[in-house]
């Protein structure tokens, strides 16, 4: 079902997507609401379309603007199919996460290379048939991507980590302190609850594709003597770091080429017999 990225950019409308809520796309100016219909049913919400540097940026709250759709509830081939039809090159993912490593301190930044899934029954890939398709997730997030947003971090005196393999549970619940034990003592950085599949499909989708993960907790007490992590804590570091979130965003933008694949496009090309 999925079609090529020349057939899909004839009706292009947007260059980047952003999976992000109003603390994001709300400074921009004349931004418009547009709908986007998918195969795969309805995204998490309408899309915000906006201008910034010279580019079209799509936004799409992948929990809804009022965040109701937990995430294992996201649709996430839904959400990601909408930038794909959009005509979007790059996508970027945005999250909080949690830290399983002392030295990933809340309030930092880490730009993940790497995924574990740790996930249950959701709904992971754009090709169920009829041809047998193997998109390899070895390097599940862009390099060249990660290049840039490292250096919009350090231009902006952000404390960011080059790296970082996040593992992802289902949620909606937080790990057990076994579990975040378990996770630390493999040697992985950060946990998240929706990096997988939206990273994998952007992937499928041919799109280039990036990781900005904003560290809010330390998990289920990985850190001795910290509480284990609760979502009235992790709303309260995001929300006093949205500002270096913007600044970090934006500053990458600036940097990112228009029409820039980076040989995502290519996917198929080594995922089918």
């Amino acid at each position: 079902m999925l079609q090529s990225s020349a057939i899909m950019s004839r009706n292009k409308r947007a260059d980047i997507g952003i999976f992000g809520g109003s603390g994001l796309y709300s400074f921009l100016p004349n931004v418009k609401e547009v709908t986007v219909e998918t195969p795969y049913g309805s995204p998490s919400d309408n899309i915000f379309i906006g201008e910034y540097a010279g580019k079209t940026i799509a936004f799409l709250p992948r929990h809804d603007r009022n965040h109701r759709i937990p995430p294992h509830k996201i649709n996430y081939r839904a959400n990601v199919w909408a930038f794909k039809e959009l005509g979007c090159s790059t996508v970027i993912c945005p999250c909080a996460a949690g830290s399983l490593q002392v030295d990933y301190k809340p309030g930092d930044f880490a730009i993940a290379d790497q995924w574990v899934d740790r996930t249950s029954g959701r709904a992971d890939t754009f090709f169920d048939g009829p041809i047998a398709t193997h998109v390899s997730p070895a390097e599940p997030y862009t390099p060249e991507l990660r290049k840039l947003a490292l250096e919009a971090a350090r231009e902006n005196n952000i404390p960011v980590h080059d790296g970082g393999t996040v593992v992802v549970i289902n949620g909606p619940r937080f790990s057990s302190k076994a579990e975040s034990e378990w996770f630390h003592k493999m040697g992985w950085q950060i946990i998240n609850m929706t990096q997988y599949p939206e990273a994998h499909l952007v992937r499928e989708a041919g799109m280039a594709c990036l990781n900005i993960s904003l560290i809010t907790d330390y998990d289920s007490g990985v850190h001795t003597g910290t509480a284990p992590v609760s979502h009235g804590e992790v709303m309260k570091v995001f929300g006093q770091n949205i500002e270096n979130l913007r600044k970090l965003l934006f500053s990458l933008i600036e940097k990112i080429p228009t029409d820039e694949f980076y040989g995502a496009d290519r996917v198929l090309e080594m995922s089918r017999f």
